[in-house]
Protein backbone atom coordinates (compact mmCIF):
# COMPACT_ATOMS: atom_id res chain seq x y z
CA UNK A 1 0.00 0.00 0.00
CA UNK A 2 1.15 3.23 -0.96
CA UNK A 3 0.91 6.37 1.95
CA UNK A 4 0.10 10.05 1.24
CA UNK A 5 -0.08 13.09 3.20
CA UNK A 6 -3.36 14.98 3.10
CA UNK A 7 -3.91 18.74 4.56
CA UNK A 8 -7.22 19.86 5.08
CA UNK A 9 -8.13 23.69 4.65
CA UNK A 10 -11.15 25.38 5.95
CA UNK A 11 -12.70 27.52 7.82
CA UNK A 12 -15.78 27.67 10.46
CA UNK A 13 -18.06 29.78 8.34
CA UNK A 14 -18.03 27.30 5.64
CA UNK A 15 -18.29 24.05 8.34
CA UNK A 16 -21.35 25.65 9.97
CA UNK A 17 -22.89 26.73 6.13
CA UNK A 18 -22.40 22.71 6.04
CA UNK A 19 -25.52 20.56 6.82
CA UNK A 20 -25.57 19.36 10.20
CA UNK A 21 -25.68 15.21 9.37
CA UNK A 22 -23.36 15.87 6.35
CA UNK A 23 -20.63 16.96 8.86
CA UNK A 24 -21.93 14.23 11.25
CA UNK A 25 -21.06 11.76 8.40
CA UNK A 26 -17.96 12.85 8.05
CA UNK A 27 -16.79 12.90 11.28
CA UNK A 28 -18.07 9.16 11.27
CA UNK A 29 -15.90 8.49 8.40
CA UNK A 30 -12.89 10.02 9.80
CA UNK A 31 -13.40 7.55 12.92
CA UNK A 32 -13.03 4.76 10.51
CA UNK A 33 -9.98 6.37 8.49
CA UNK A 34 -8.61 6.42 12.06
CA UNK A 35 -9.66 2.93 13.62
CA UNK A 36 -7.87 1.91 9.77
CA UNK A 37 -4.30 3.15 11.02
CA UNK A 38 -4.32 6.18 9.36
CA UNK A 39 -2.88 9.60 11.26
CA UNK A 40 -4.96 12.57 11.89
CA UNK A 41 -4.35 15.58 13.84
CA UNK A 42 -5.85 19.11 13.72
CA UNK A 43 -3.73 21.29 13.19
CA UNK A 44 -2.06 23.99 15.60
CA UNK A 45 -0.03 26.80 15.63
CA UNK A 46 3.25 26.83 13.32
CA UNK A 47 6.19 28.11 13.20
CA UNK A 48 8.69 28.53 10.33
CA UNK A 49 12.44 27.13 11.43
CA UNK A 50 15.53 27.81 9.08
CA UNK A 51 19.09 27.04 9.32
CA UNK A 52 20.65 28.16 6.27
CA UNK A 53 24.35 26.89 5.61
CA UNK A 54 24.22 25.20 9.15
CA UNK A 55 25.06 28.72 10.86
CA UNK A 56 22.01 28.61 13.31
CA UNK A 57 18.38 28.22 13.86
CA UNK A 58 15.93 31.10 13.65
CA UNK A 59 12.51 30.18 14.59
CA UNK A 60 9.21 32.73 13.77
CA UNK A 61 5.74 32.47 14.54
CA UNK A 62 3.59 31.88 11.81
CA UNK A 63 3.14 29.85 8.48
CA UNK A 64 5.17 30.39 5.74
CA UNK A 65 2.30 29.71 2.82
CA UNK A 66 -0.37 31.46 2.64
CA UNK A 67 -3.75 30.03 1.47
CA UNK A 68 -7.66 30.93 0.73
CA UNK A 69 -8.60 29.33 3.49
CA UNK A 70 -6.71 28.31 6.49
CA UNK A 71 -5.03 24.71 7.24
CA UNK A 72 -7.27 22.83 9.29
CA UNK A 73 -5.56 19.84 9.76
CA UNK A 74 -3.53 16.63 8.26
CA UNK A 75 -3.29 13.29 7.70
CA UNK A 76 -1.32 10.29 6.96
CA UNK A 77 -3.48 7.50 4.82
CA UNK A 78 -2.26 4.28 3.07
CA UNK A 79 -4.64 3.84 -0.20
CA UNK A 80 -3.48 1.07 -3.13
CA UNK A 81 -3.52 4.21 -5.57
CA UNK A 82 -4.19 8.27 -5.35
CA UNK A 83 -7.69 7.56 -6.87
CA UNK A 84 -8.24 5.12 -3.40
CA UNK A 85 -6.65 7.95 -1.98
CA UNK A 86 -9.18 10.99 -3.44
CA UNK A 87 -12.03 8.85 -2.50
CA UNK A 88 -10.97 8.60 1.00
CA UNK A 89 -10.30 12.08 1.54
CA UNK A 90 -13.40 13.49 -0.10
CA UNK A 91 -15.66 11.68 2.66
CA UNK A 92 -13.91 13.95 4.96
CA UNK A 93 -14.84 17.45 7.26
CA UNK A 94 -12.62 19.90 5.14
CA UNK A 95 -13.84 18.11 1.78
CA UNK A 96 -17.77 17.81 2.77
CA UNK A 97 -18.03 21.20 4.75
CA UNK A 98 -16.68 23.67 2.06
CA UNK A 99 -13.06 23.33 2.39
CA UNK A 100 -10.01 21.53 0.31
CA UNK A 101 -8.10 18.53 0.73
CA UNK A 102 -4.61 18.60 -1.08
CA UNK A 103 -3.48 14.70 -1.40
CA UNK A 104 -0.13 14.26 -1.64
CA UNK A 105 1.68 10.57 -2.46
CA UNK A 106 4.49 10.59 0.36
CA UNK A 107 7.59 9.07 -1.34
CA UNK A 108 10.33 7.57 0.84
CA UNK A 109 13.58 9.02 1.58
CA UNK A 110 16.77 7.52 -0.11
Amino acid sequence: MARFVTIGYGDRDGYDRTDAAVRDEAHAHDARLLEGGAVVGVAGAPVQVRNHDGAGVTVESGSFMSAGLPVAGFGIIEAASLEEAVQLVSKTPCAVAQGVVEVWPLQEAP
